[in-house]
């Protein structure tokens, strides 16, 4: 697997599992009903934040991640990542590539620590990942995600020192 810098013409792959991913509203904050041309904004952000797709020897696009500053100013030295794999890709080792990259993406731009600010509870599989790779529940905002199957459930601030 590689993982490169995400382009426009990267969407057309990315598109389909985002567009999945969101409109079960399982796992991320955003509005269900997500636009192409909306989430290629929030995704595919300008610089200096970053988005890499995954891809294996075939060129195929398994996954992206998305890394930025979490604040503006004086917060602006605490990195934030966020994750998508295609579902048909899952169980493979995508997920933690990306998570891995973008942790020494992170290292290598000078920040400080990385914090993700709303990693829904009941995605086990992303918190496990994260607490596998040094990440910290440091909160938990209770009932702060209204998830489709679980009603109210958590969302956890997750922190790692870099």
């Amino acid at each position: 697997m590689l993982i490169r810098e995400a382009g426009s013409d990267d969407w057309a792959a990315i598109w389909p599992f985002f567009h999945g991913i969101v409109a079960a509203g399982e796992t991320f904050t955003y509005p269900l009903d997500l636009g192409m041309d909306e989430g290629r904004e929030w995704w595919l952000p300008a610089p200096p934040s970053r988005a890499v797709v995954a891809v294996d020897e075939a060129g195929a696009v398994l996954g992206t991640a998305k890394m930025n500053r979490n604040h503006m100013g004086n917060g602006s030295h605490i990195a934030s990542a966020s994750y998508m794999v295609d579902p048909a890709h899952s169980g493979r080792g995508v997920g933690r590539a990306l998570c891995e990259y973008t942790i020494e993406w992170a290292r290598a731009q000078g920040y400080r620590a990385m914090q993700f600010n709303s990693v829904v509870a009941t995605n086990e599989h992303a918190v496990r990942l994260y607490r596998s790779l040094g990440f910290e529940v440091i909160g938990t905002l209770p009932e702060g995600f209204d998830h489709p199957k679980h009603g109210y459930v958590g969302l956890h601030i997750m922190h790692l020192a870099l």
